[in-house]
């Protein structure tokens, strides 16, 4: 199946979550929907390193996007090891797929991957399924 990169504008809100904020549907968001694209501004290993890498997405080997600018509201879908959307990286611009239907007040989510943990929290994934409240 091909893929339209344009996301649909789906009722989207941003609501206090397991991990602090998280993003949510406000509307049924079909399986295989392009979501939302995690916008901003292109980053260099160095941006990184002073952020600490809170919201740089990596595009490449050699390049990235510094998410954390206001219009970039997927900055929001936090982590999950049962996730619910999949990112899809086009031409150096990364957009979020549903991959199963999702229900009105569903929190989105998806896999960061091995390389974060390692990265930010010492291995350890802190998602609903590997932490239950």
């Amino acid at each position: 199946m091909t893929r339209r990169f344009v996301p649909a504008h789906f009722r989207l809100a941003i609501r206090r979550s397991f991990s602090g904020r998280g993003l949510f549907a406000d509307e049924r968001i079909p399986a295989g929907s392009c979501v939302i694209e995690y916008l901003g501004r292109p980053a260099t290993a160095k941006q990184m390193k002073e952020n600490r890498g809170k919201y740089l997405f990596w595009t490449s080997e050699r390049s990235m996007i510094d998410g954390n600018i206001p219009a970039n509201t997927a900055r929001f879908i936090n982590h999950s090891c049962a996730p619910n959307c999949e990112v899809d990286i086009h031409k150096r611009r990364v957009y979020v797929f549903a991959l199963r239907d999702i229900a009105p007040g569903e929190e989105l989510s998806y896999d960061y991957g091995e390389e974060y943990f390692e990265m930010h929290l010492a291995g350890s994934c802190r998602c609903t399924k590997c932490s239950p409240l």
